[in-house]
């Protein structure tokens, strides 16, 4: 039967304590302002505590004694996430993976890698890359996220245009179910015999356990690389070639878009220069072991470029010049600060054939809602990241970028795509399902959850809209000015 909830922080503290070493249990002012959000910072709830586990067997501990005591317990990686999936909802513990940074055994013959969650995504290609192999999924922030969070937000990246996302790549997770009971799920072979509850696990955003450990599959390195980045003198020029690339018959590893706000961004921020009149960019990269494929269509998107109108377009040489033309693209978040204080980045998906209305939609939808808006996104599979700019500290203008985010989003269902492409649901997205899926598919999605537990205390209030025991929680959590 569960204990009445432990009152007080300094109780839980405490409880906590007894499981762990002092340096694993995080508590008091400072670390609830560092602990209250993720990068999605306009909603905002502080945890009671921050546990750092550093094995399976301590998170064990941690969620046995949190279910046994009624704490809610919140995943959290990086922190890294854009959709509030980190925060703490209705306070309680925050559990890191910080400390469980291990890779424990690279299998580079059967290309494959076992690593804890809180390992960064480029550890693991740097582990891997002298053995000719990389993990192929590449969110922009993949420095500092983390395994875990990858495999909690089903992440993407520029090169997951031809890669696929992280659900692709995962064999095994060590998963601990918010009993704080451990099994492995899934299976290091094809043909795993059991049903497949991996996929259930994968993309779940830590609301039906916690990921500690996982096998990955391992991708050979491409011998051959050839990186473009294209200048155009408008938004809608360089939008419509991203359709002809691609249905010219050629994938490129990566496609990527930048518009003049952006640009703007990063000169102010890196000195960057670009050419004159450029409102927008695109950086294409192919890639593959045949030097003469590879060339071809590297040719291929060039040619599409320049007969749709490209100012100029430039070929890297070397893979020095590979990664200043990359630069652009790998600083453009980090540029923005020198907009404003504070930045909201969606995350819409849509048929890349739409890209042209749905951006001169994405530009109305800013000026009538008084917003400053830079669009960077994955333009070759329609993923959107308006990122809108602005002070919060501003009365009403957090409700507006929140009230701009929703039409923006619910443009994206209407054009046959989605609310999310590789951000998550978390917390901000809820009331966008609604508009994706019936009442009765929301409950089947809910059931889904109650497989793993009945328990509402592991990650509440994030991923499927369910109000009940969110509702009161709801005014406290916009942490900015309204």
């Amino acid at each position: 039967m569960m204990k009445r909830m432990v009152s007080g922080s300094d109780a839980l503290v405490a409880g906590l304590a007894q499981l762990l070493e002092p340096d694993q249990v995080l508590h008091g002012p400072a670390i609830e302002k560092a602990y209250e959000c993720d990068a999605y910072t306009v909603d905002r709830s502080p945890p009671f505590a921050v546990v750092l586990p550093r094995s399976t067997e301590e998170v064990c501990q941690i969620v046995k004694w949190c279910s046994e005591f009624g704490v809610p317990f919140t995943p959290r990686g990086a922190g890294t996430g854009l959709s509030g999936g980190a925060m703490a909802a209705k306070g309680g513990v925050v559990v890191s993976t910080k400390k469980m940074t291990q890779i424990l055994e690279l299998d580079p013959l059967n290309e494959r890698l076992w690593a804890q969650a809180g390992a960064t995504n480029a550890s693991l290609s740097a582990a891997a890359r002298p053995h000719g192999l990389h993990f192929a999924p590449d969110p922009s922030s993949q420095t500092v996220s983390t395994l875990g969070g990858n495999i909690a937000e089903n992440s993407g990246g520029p090169h997951t245009l031809k890669y696929g996302v992280t659900v692709q790549h995962v064999l095994q997770v060590t998963f601990v179910d918010s009993a704080g009971v451990a099994h492995r799920i899934g299976n290091l072979v094809e043909g795993d015999p059991e049903p497949d509850i991996l996929s259930l696990i994968v993309g779940s955003e830590g609301t039906v356990g916690l990921v500690t450990e996982a096998w990955v599959k391992l991708t050979p390195l491409p011998t051959e690389v050839r990186t473009l980045l294209a200048a155009f003198p408008s938004v809608r020029a360089a939008t419509e070639t991203v359709a002809k690339i691609v249905a010219s018959g050629i994938l490129p590893a990566a496609l990527e878009f930048m518009d003049g706000r952006m640009l703007m961004a990063l000169r102010q921020a890196f000195g960057l220069s670009f050419p004159a009149g450029a409102e927008a960019m695109l950086l294409i990269e192919c890639d593959g072991n045949d030097p003469a494929k590879v060339d071809h269509e590297a040719h291929s998107c060039e040619s599409v470029c320049r007969g749709r109108g490209a100012l100029s377009v430039e070929a890297a040489e070397t893979s020095e010049e590979r990664a200043r033309l990359w630069t652009a693209r790998k600083k453009g978040i980090g540029a923005m600060g020198r907009l404003a204080p504070t930045i909201v980045t969606h995350d819409g998906v849509i048929p890349r054939s739409r890209l042209p209305e749905m951006l001169d939609f994405v530009y109305e939808v800013a000026a009538r809602h008084g917003l400053g808006v830079a669009n960077l996104f994955h333009a070759g599979d329609g993923n959107l990241h308006p990122c809108f700019y602005f002070d919060d500290r501003e009365p009403g203008i957090v409700q507006r970028v929140v009230s701009a985010g929703e039409e923006i989003l619910a443009r994206c269902v209407e054009l046959g795509g989605s609310v999310t492409g590789e951000h998550g649901i978390g917390l901000e997205k809820l009331d966008g399902l609604k508009l994706m899926f019936s009442d009765d598919d929301l409950s089947l999605q809910r059931s889904m959850r109650r497989v793993f537990s009945t328990s509402e205390l592991c990650n509440p209030c994030k991923l499927i809209p369910d109000q009940r025991g969110c509702v009161e929680h709801m005014r406290r959590w916009r942490g900015a000015a309204t």
